[in-house]
């Protein structure tokens, strides 16, 4: 009875994993996520150079429009109330509302904060805004 346990020519069965209908299935699914994963990007259209272009030129007279960190709004070097930007703005650009806003914000200042400026500026007429940083170094 025990000579039959230990049969040299009985092939039996294999305790090995094997692997290749996993590696099939990986390489499957790699494929479908490089296919679908530039689908899934998102474009926004940003009015800005890219920091390695070349700086683009400036007017002769740019309308700064500075977000201080306390919140407080400036066009060029005056400080402007709230209420006030929209009449500001008619005075720096002339009544062009066609005229391109450089927009620049301190950094400790929330995102949510630069965008209800730029509301206030879109709701004001000017829809062409520059938003300025510093270039990275050289």
């Amino acid at each position: 009875m025990a000579e039959g346990l230990h049969d040299p020519d009985d092939t039996g069965e294999l305790a090995e994993i094997n692997v290749t209908p996993f590696i099939d299935v990986m390489l499957v699914l790699l494929i479908i996520f490089m296919v679908a994963a530039p689908l899934a990007t998102v474009d926004i259209n940003v009015d800005l150079p890219a920091s390695s272009a070349p700086q683009a030129p400036r007017p002769d007279e740019p309308v700064w429009v500075t977000l201080k960190p306390d919140l407080s709004v400036s066009v060029g070097n005056d400080d402007v109330a709230e209420d006030a930007l929209a009449d500001a703005l008619a005075e720096a650009t002339e009544g062009d509302t066609e005229a391109r806003l450089f927009l620049r914000a301190d950094e400790s200042v929330a995102y949510g904060d630069l965008m209800d400026l730029m509301n206030r500026l879109r709701d004001a007429g000017y829809l062409r805004i520059a938003l300025v940083g510093l270039e990275a170094g050289a």
